[in-house]
């Protein structure tokens, strides 16, 4: 199939990227977003997001007028929806903005184009609702129009990488469709690209990140057995990966971003009486922010009246992406204890989250605090000088969650160290 021109949907953490990548591909690309400000910013050459190399290579685009962004979808060749899929509080799949987005193709919808869902979807998406929606112009999904399904599945902090070199899986409501779909992509993957009906590849997207979950959250309960029985579980957790056929994952304050700790939700929901295990894990990851913060308490006493420097906001080191972060969790899981928690994350330095004071400088979160918190392993603060620390800060106690420092460094430098599960 041949295909000149591209409106990407959704100019976010996915749909950025992407469609500077195609742009700079040859392709014309014109990138839509309902946010006013968003859609601002980047006409002023400015990101509202951070990846290493998207500013450079999106104004290369736009200087090339290869990209153009605005609030309206215009007509092209083929459609991609780059939109979050959420849940909400009764963790059943918000669609709406998948919804909204597919609606908004429809006016311009013309025989022969192309509409890719990128967005995680539970099973049956593409045919259930995107396909009915589009539909409504009268043509036929995969006779008149083509409609595939195809994940993205890239580590923020490498996306223009991984876009670019990671396997592609294509699920097409026919296998024209997948074809269509295949020969888009074709036009900036490298790496392999499987072809399959769209059902199948939205569960694969699935199946990759609740696989992780599980593996997540045996670390987890790993790591509160080892605190029941005086044992370091970093230290376990390396011996028992020694054996060639076991890879534990590391334990930590609980699982963030958009994927990892969303996606599996989509399966309960789809197959409750046949998704238990994927239940219990997400139960279990979604708790150790607070098993975390009573270990906090545990360990300093009582937090009432105390101050308390969290030392990261952010889902996972070196991103600015604080979707579904267990140390915001972490946060409000200290602050419901007693606590006034003062953060700092450099990736985000204001990011206005309700009830957290935020500061953009190390110095003023470490200035009052009673107990530092080391929430997410930042290479801002894993290069961090216990005596330069010290200097600073009238806290004699650290906290480490994510196993970021050496501990004998810091109780050298003066202060108490504790963290989870560690004995040395």
């Amino acid at each position: 199939m041949n295909i000149e021109s591209l409106c990407v949907i959704g100019m976010g953490y996915i749909g950025l990227p992407t469609a500077s990548v195609f742009a700079s591909k040859g392709l014309q690309v014109s990138g839509m977003d309902i946010n006013t400000d968003i859609i601002k910013l980047l006409k002023a050459g400015e990101l509202h997001i951070f990846e290493p190399g998207l500013r450079g290579l999106f104004l290369d685009a736009v200087n090339s007028m290869r990209l153009t962004v605005s609030t309206a979808v215009v007509p092209a060749d083929a459609f991609i929806i780059a939109v979050p899929t959420p849940f909400y509080d009764d963790k059943r799949a918000d669609l709406r903005a998948v919804i909204a987005a597919t609606e908004s193709i429809l006016p311009h919808l013309q025989p022969g184009n192309l509409v890719i869902l990128e967005s995680t979807s539970p099973p049956q998406t593409t045919t259930d609702i995107v396909a009915p929606i589009l539909e409504k112009s009268g043509m036929q999904a995969g006779e008149d129009f083509l409609l595939a399904y195809s994940p993205e599945r890239v580590l923020p902090g490498k996306i223009l990488q991984e876009l670019v070199s990671n396997a592609r899986v294509i699920g097409g409501v026919n296998r024209e469709s997948a074809e269509a779909g295949r020969d888009l992509y074709r036009k900036i993957v490298n790496g392999e690209i499987i072809l399959t009906d769209a059902t199948t590849a939205e569960m694969v997207k699935l199946m990759e990140n609740t696989s992780r979950d599980i593996n997540i959250a045996i670390a987890n309960e790993f790591s509160r057995l080892a605190q029941d029985f005086g044992v370091d579980i970093w230290e376990a957790i390396q011996i028992a990966n020694l054996h060639p056929r076991v890879e534990i994952l590391k334990p930590g304050i609980g699982v963030g971003g958009h994927c990892i700790g969303v996606d599996p939700w989509f399966l309960v929901e789809a197959s409750p009486d046949h998704a238990q295990l994927i239940r219990k894990a997400r139960e279990i990851n979604d708790e150790q922010s607070d098993f975390v913060a009573e270990l906090i308490k545990e360990d300093v006493g009582d937090l009432k009246g105390k101050t308390v420097a969290c030392l990261g906001l952010a889902f996972k080191p070196n991103v600015d992406d604080l979707r579904e972060s267990p140390a915001v969790r972490l946060a409000h899981c200290l602050m419901a204890l007693g606590a006034k928690v003062v953060a700092f994350e450099p990736h985000r330095l204001d990011a206005g989250l309700p009830g957290i004071d935020q500061v953009d400088q190390l110095e003023l979160v470490l200035g009052n605090a009673d107990v530092i918190v080391l929430a997410v392993a930042h290479d801002e603060f894993m290069d961090l000088d216990a005596q330069m620390v010290r200097e600073n800060t009238k806290a004699r106690v650290i906290f480490d969650a994510v196993r970021g420092w050496d501990k004998s460094i810091w109780e050298n430098a003066g202060f108490q160290f504790f963290g989870l599960a560690r004995t040395y």
